[in-house]
This record gives C-alpha cells, structure tokens and sequence, in this order.
C-alpha cells in the first residue's frame, strides 16, 4: 500500500489535539512519527509486527495511547520498555521524549532488528535496543538489574507474572507502568501479593479513554508501582516457575 506521510501527519495532529496531547508535538515530532508509521507499514508487509495496520488506527491505537504514558515519565530517566513488540511504547517515547534514555528490549529477534533499523533511520541517539528474556537479563549479577529509573510494558502479560519480569529492572526510587486496559483493577488485585514481594508498593491505576475524534473511544490505564526496596536475589524465577505457580 502507498502511505501519505502528509495525509498521517495531519491524522497524529488531529488525534492528539482530541486527546490534548498535541503540546508533545512539534514539526520534526511529527515528520518522525510519520515516518515511523510508513516504515511499520512497510515491513508489516514482510512479517507480522502488528494487527494495527490502519494508519488512522496507527496513530489513534498506538501512537496516542503510548503518548498519554509521557506524564507519568521522570525526567531525564533511563527508560526500559519490555517486551517492546513493534516499538510500543518505546519508540514513540524516544520521539516524544528526546531527554529520555530508552532502550527496548524483546526477546524476539526480528522484532529488536526492526526496532534497532527505526532507532537508525529516524536519528534516534536516544534509542537503544537488546534481545533476550527478561527474567534472564533481570537476574543478579546483570548489569541491568536494578538500573531503570522507568520500566515500562504494554500488553505483555497479566500484571502478577509482569511485574515478576519488570520490577527487578527498577532501581530502588524508580516506578514500574504497567500499561493495561478495562482489566487493570482486577489484574492489579491478583498482583497484591507479587508486587511488595518484588519490592514494589501500588501508588495508583491511572485511567481514562482516548477518542479518535468520531465514534470509537479505547479505555486505557496504567498501573502506578513505585519501587520503594531491593527485589530479593532469588527473583525473577525461570519463566516456566513464573506462569505455573505466579507469586
């Protein structure tokens, strides 16, 4: 398919004017989201990296809704974003947040490469990448463990197994976001055991809905978890402890 670059542009503005997130944009914002956008259509084309290949949806279901994550962000903090799929959040926090370090991390091959060839082509300095598991990389005596001012995740996994493979790359101070939609209370009452065992504390789900301007709306929410201590050495367990007995 031939995609406008114009034609997007104009379609980010407008979506994120409705959603009053329009002070994150300016013209080189925009043209690199846009050309984010084509780029993703392209290589959709090759492999699956996404159900959303619509632009208007790219930037109404992706783009914005990653967008509404930024508030919640620290500043000038070192961003991890696991199981980034596509480049969501990351990527578009990259864009959006140039004080930001973010890396993203998948254990999908494909999908890093792809995420590493954006970071290139769009000139994001402040975009790195890494393959591998999570609960793998999270481990002590990683470098990473325990190094993030922010983790983020969006539509990973249920919020008792996320925050197992998440929490331990906060750093004590730092804030865990999980990304969810209409289940995040429950979700969130499941993990009420996991979270303070991994040295988490619940401040608060931030929810609200983002609307594409005519008749759909996407309800959206964030799961707030401030690191407050040291996740004990013996977390995160092998992936398969994790999903079989979930703390």
């Amino acid at each position: 398919m031939t995609f406008d670059s114009a034609a997007f542009s104009d379609e980010v503005i407008r979506v994120f004017r409705e959603n009053r997130l329009d002070a994150l944009l300016d013209g080189d914002k925009t043209a690199c989201l846009s050309a984010f956008a084509a780029r993703l259509v392209e290589t959709n084309e090759k492999f699956n990296l996404t159900a959303v290949t619509d632009p208007k949806e790219i930037a109404f279901k992706h783009f914005a809704d990653c967008a509404a994550l930024i508030p919640l962000l620290p500043r000038k903090g070192k961003i991890l974003d696991v199981g980034c799929g596509a480049g969501f959040p990351s990527v578009v926090l990259a864009i959006l947040r140039p004080d930001l370090s973010v890396t993203a991390l998948d254990a999908t091959e494909k999908k890093v490469r792809f995420v590493s060839e954006c970071a290139s082509s769009l000139g994001l300095a402040n975009l790195s990448t890494a393959v591998g598991r999570a609960e793998t990389l999270a481990a002590p005596g990683n470098a990473l463990r325990e190094s993030f001012d922010a983790v983020t995740a969006r539509a990973v996994a249920p919020l008792r197994i996320l925050s197992e493979l998440c929490l331990p790359f906060v750093s004590v101070g730092g804030v865990f976001l999980a990304m969810k939609g209409q289940a995040a209370e429950r979700e969130t009452e499941e993990a009420k055991t996991a979270i303070p065992m991994l040295g988490g504390k619940l401040r608060e789900i931030v929810s609200g809905t983002l609307s594409d301007g005519g008749t759909e709306t996407v309800t959206r929410a964030v799961a707030v978890v401030d690191k407050i201590r040291h996740t004990p050495p013996e977390y995160p367990r092998a992936y398969a402890r994790i999903v079989k007995k979930p703390l």
